[in-house]
């Protein structure tokens, strides 16, 4: 399988409801909980890329575009973005869409770092 293939396979896709329980006192999905979502996807996405034991080294920046509220659906896409010697970088973004409605738009947009470790928690190649 080539690194296209491999990128495309990785894509991953999560989607989740946003409930009270995750929002702040503004009625909005927290940020931390936000960031936590996303390091979450794109800790899957190194991995399912990679199948080697991947750490985050860094969230390079977390762009908050619009607040996403209660009641809504969100959907979490990680995607490889660079492929280094032992680390990559996967952008993950979150879209929110109405629960009732077919509105959609992009909410925020996050980078990855993930580097590649071994049982002695050393650095390896992403790729064989």
């Amino acid at each position: 399988m080539n690194i296209e293939e491999r990128i495309q396979l990785a894509e991953t896709r999560i989607f989740k409801a946003v409930f009270p329980n995750t929002t702040n006192h503004y009625d909005t999905l927290f940020g931390g909980t936000a960031m936590h979502m996303m390091d979450e996807v794109a800790f899957i996405t190194a991995t399912r890329f990679t199948r080697k034991t991947m750490v985050t080294v860094s969230s390079d920046r977390i762009d908050f575009k619009q607040p996403i509220p209660a009641g809504t659906i969100i959907e979490l896409i990680g995607k490889i973005q660079h492929v280094g010697n032992t680390s990559l970088k996967v952008l993950v973004e979150i879209y929110v869409e109405e629960m009732y409605s077919f509105e959609r738009e992009k909410a925020i947009t996050g980078t990855f770092t993930f580097v590649a470790i071994d049982k002695d928690k050393k650095p390896v190649k992403v790729l064989d």
